[in-house]
């Protein structure tokens, strides 16, 4: 069997299973273009790492790429097609120093604020209510950047007041609430910028010509906005406050709210973590540490050394939200 023809069978076994899977054809892709249509028995190590070790190559990209050769390796040597795995020896785990970027309210009404100004440009393909009811609707919801460039005109219900997020991580979708104020500002978007005469595309965002935002379009839009708002990072990360931390802001700002109200968190951390689609229940626990210090004597009292129960603890509410 040839490796193009491998990559092609193991590719439809995925798509046929429910997954997406757009990364990881391009990357298999990118490594019959390297290895050439060879036997697939042929592969050997060296072709792996030359393709690993490739120019520009992050740390983060590199672990990406070794897991899903090896997966794809492995699915052909269960089938006796490839005599032995042609895997290099993996690299040490990663130690991420990575901490994301919380918007202050205050920050998040300057770019908001700053809409108008930055999308006044005649070349500008998004217009500002678009970018502005966008950029609420990330801080609103949580949502990912691509959930919120997919969302169709049709995933908006304005009569139960919620909508349908639709995941490509595990083919999975969720139905969350829409607030009150959040409420508002879709219906006035779609009042005003679904006209028929303009819709291309079944999205709900859409640009001035009625098409579906582009990921690289939106991207460098929000880089725009930001330095013209002057909001910049000054605690020496790398990187300067990005979109997709919005979603961190959201989580954030829900549990400073939360803590400020008494609420329980072992109540509630479950349902922020379905309701941002988070399918590890114990990833939403990272979002603590990102709390105003204030609160540590809050976030003190879920140490389970206090001989308090956890959510985690509960089958019945775990059996729920594996459900949902």
């Amino acid at each position: 069997m040839k490796l193009l023809e491998g990559v092609q069978t193991y590719v439809d076994g995925k798509r046929l299973g429910g997954a997406g899977y757009a990364k990881g054809i391009q990357s298999l892709t990118s490594f019959c273009r390297h290895a050439g249509n060879v036997s697939l028995s042929s592969i050997t190590e060296h072709q792996v790492t030359s393709f690993l070790d490739g120019p520009r190559t992050s740390a983060i990209t590199w672990r990406l790429k070794y897991n899903l050769l090896r997966n794809f390796f492995l699915f052909w040597v269960a089938r006796n097609a490839v005599p032995t795995l042609p895997m290099p020896p993996p690299r040490p785990p990663l130690v991420t120093t990575f901490v994301p970027y919380i918007y202050s309210r205050t920050q998040i009404r300057l770019l908001l604020s700053t809409v108008r100004s930055s999308q006044k440009r005649y070349a500008c393909k998004t217009d500002a209510r678009t970018l502005r009811t966008f950029l609420l609707f990330l801080y609103g919801t949580g949502a990912l950047v691509g959930e919120a460039r997919r969302l169709l005109r049709e995933d908006v219900d304005f009569k139960r007041r919620i909508t349908i997020i639709h995941s490509t991580r595990f083919n999975r979708s969720r139905e969350i609430p829409i607030g009150s104020d959040l409420y508002k500002v879709l219906r006035r978007y779609h009042i005003t910028n679904h006209r028929k005469d303009k819709m291309n595309a079944p999205h709900f965002f859409l640009t001035k010509e009625g098409n579906a935002l582009k990921e690289r379009s939106v991207g460098q839009t929000f880089e725009r906005l930001r330095r013209i708002a002057g909001v910049v990072r000054n605690d020496g990360a790398r990187y300067q406050p990005r979109m997709h931390d919005l979603r961190h802001s959201f989580a954030v700002h829900r549990l400073t709210a939360w803590i400020k109200r008494g609420a329980d968190l072992n109540r509630m951390l479950p349902a922020l973590s379905a309701y941002i689609g988070q399918v590890g229940l114990g990833s939403t626990d990272r979002y603590l540490s990102l709390t105003p210090e204030r609160f540590r004597t809050q976030l003190d009292k879920l140490s389970p050394r206090r001989g308090k129960r956890r959510w985690r603890d509960n089958p019945a509410l775990i059996r729920f939200l594996t459900e949902l």
